[in-house]
């Protein structure tokens, strides 16, 4: 199966774990902020779920640390180019105005289990996996066809998405700025980006 699953174990994440977990670092200050400070409100007001894995052998540990909320993609608010990249998987009779979503709020591995000795996959792609693989369940209770993320518009960041296979929602900053109502001199400091969970569910 992989470390993730076999080794760690899957729990809400609140204010229990924050008191008895050891400080959660996964080397970015924003998400270790989050995680140790906004977390519990975050919940509390109803705007994400956020989940943990934490070590068996330690369960003070926690390795990974996830948030998810409902949300949508809007092809209205796409420009045409756009629109068709998304929609391009979809039946043209099932073709609307917007789609399912759960968003990934925030996501974030421990810097010292990114890598485990032996996994061929490491931890981060897991996660992701096991993520993706929540929402393709029989058991779900919802639909939804896409992941979206706002990720943060960091080469790291972004390049664990794209080799997760997440695309660009829209081509180029400029765009986003355009259709999101930013000014153009503002700075991006998140880029939207989705996953077709289709490609898994028919796979």
């Amino acid at each position: 199966m992989g470390f993730l699953l076999d080794s760690c174990t899957l729990k809400p994440y609140n204010q229990e774990i924050i008191d008895s977990c050891n400080p959660f670092d996964c080397d970015h200050q924003d998400l270790n902020d989050f995680f140790t400070n906004d977390v519990d409100n975050y919940s509390a007001e109803l705007l994400g779920k956020t989940y943990c894995f934490t070590l068996d052998e330690d369960p003070a540990v926690i390795v990974c640390a996830f948030t998810i909320s409902n949300d949508s993609i809007k092809t209205t608010h796409l420009p045409n180019s756009r629109k068709k990249k998304v929609i391009k998987e979809i039946p043209r009779q099932k073709h609307m105005r917007s789609y399912p979503a759960v968003l990934i709020g925030r996501l974030g591995v421990h810097k010292g289990y990114r890598s485990i000795e032996g996994q061929e996959d490491n931890t981060g792609k897991q996660l992701m996996d096991f993520i993706k693989s929540w929402f393709i369940d029989g058991a779900n209770k919802t639909g939804c066809r896409f992941i979206v993320v706002d990720s943060y518009n960091e080469p790291r960041a972004l390049r664990y998405y794209a080799k997760n296979g997440f695309e660009s929602l829209f081509s180029t900053e400029e765009q986003e700025k355009e259709f999101t109502g930013l000014p153009p001199e503002v700075e991006l400091t998140t880029r939207l980006m989705f996953f077709d969970l289709i490609i898994l569910a028919k796979g």
